[in-house]
């Protein structure tokens, strides 16, 4: 697992947890809930990261 997975893991399981705290999370829905929220940080993370390498190659121009 490289260290992106380990941060998108990591920050999706904090969100699971407030959701649970909060209770807008039940153990019947747990599984789709959690998936949703690691594809949407992971995505997020990797709009952002396409953003710093599109931004350092016009930098390179």
């Amino acid at each position: 697992m490289s260290s992106r997975e380990e941060q998108v893991l990591r920050a999706a399981k904090e969100v699971a947890v407030k959701f649970i705290e909060v209770g807008r999370v039940s153990p019947s829905n747990f599984p789709e809930i959690f998936r949703n929220i690691y594809e949407a940080i992971d995505r997020a993370a990797g709009k952002t990261k396409d953003n710093e390498s599109a931004a350092a190659k016009k930098k390179k121009s």
